[in-house]
């Protein structure tokens, strides 16, 4: 009773302190707005250096009302997403060989820390080159940027679970498929989740890198057009774009953390 009391008082309060600071990032939006008015104000800089505010806001509209800004939106997003997919997926394959065998880890290490030595910007073209400007070389970016930060965090969940849970578990004779599912993945899964807020930050990298490469569509591409354009207020148009779709993306990696670490606020 006591315990359900305290739980009752300790969600209270976090909500009321949510109520009285949820007002901080809109303010802390608007005074960067206004600094950034009284920045144009004062130095009186061309548009095709640094545009208002307000003329990024009209040329949102613009590209909203062309149809421009939800079309290369759409396509940059479809890289993000499948990019994050192949990378994290493929990451918690090779991320549960390692942790279960050393032998795979002494031979997979040095490869795998070698493709952290050599940044994407520099294979980027290459995979351009190999497989076309198509979807596919920006999906093989995404998901390279991706698999490093997702390995690491699968490698330390798994390596964290308790010894002493293993041992129970095997004294009562559980299958491999029964450790992994009641066992490892409930342990390994808060790590892992922290891993994947990362790479989906980083998947936005991915697309924009390969886009920048060689791209006739996509946010990158857009930028391109608007950077040899000197249309600016553009350029400010699609970054904008890019950091609501890299929010996105980690806010729903929260909420999924939020649904699938539910049962860890019963205990």
């Amino acid at each position: 009773m006591d315990l359900n009391i305290a739980r009752k008082f300790e969600g209270l309060s976090s909500h009321n302190q949510w109520k009285h600071t949820h007002w901080i990032p809109p303010a802390a939006v608007l005074l960067v707005l206004l600094a950034w008015e009284g920045l144009v104000r004062l130095t009186g800089f061309p548009a095709f250096i640094l545009p208002s505010p307000w003329m990024v806001a009209e040329r949102f509209v613009r590209a909203l009302a062309d149809g421009s800004l939800l079309r290369h939106t759409g396509v940059t997003l479809f890289e993000i997403v499948l990019g994050l997919l192949c990378g994290a997926f493929s990451a918690i394959l090779v991320g549960y060989a390692v942790a279960k065998s050393r032998i795979f880890e002494r031979i997979a290490s040095p490869f795998l820390v070698a493709s952290q030595a050599v940044p994407v910007v520099a294979i980027a073209p290459l995979l351009v080159i190999w497989f076309g400007q198509g979807i596919l070389s920006k999906v093989l970016i995404c998901a390279l940027i991706v698999f490093f930060p997702v390995l690491v965090n699968t490698v330390v969940g798994l390596r964290a679970v308790p010894r002493s849970l293993n041992e129970l578990m095997r004294s009562l004779r559980a299958s491999r498929w029964q450790m992994l599912r009641h066992l490892e993945i409930p342990s390994a899964l808060p790590v892992f989740l922290g891993g994947l807020r990362i790479g989906a930050t980083l998947s936005v990298i991915g697309a924009i890198v390969g886009e920048f490469v060689g791209a006739d569509k996509g946010l990158g591409f857009l930028i391109n057009v608007g950077r040899g354009q000197f249309d600016t207020a553009l350029v400010f148009v699609a970054v904008f774009t890019l950091v609501g779709l890299a929010l996105t993306l980690y806010g729903a990696v929260i909420l999924l953390e939020k649904k699938l670490l539910a049962w860890q606020e019963k205990i």
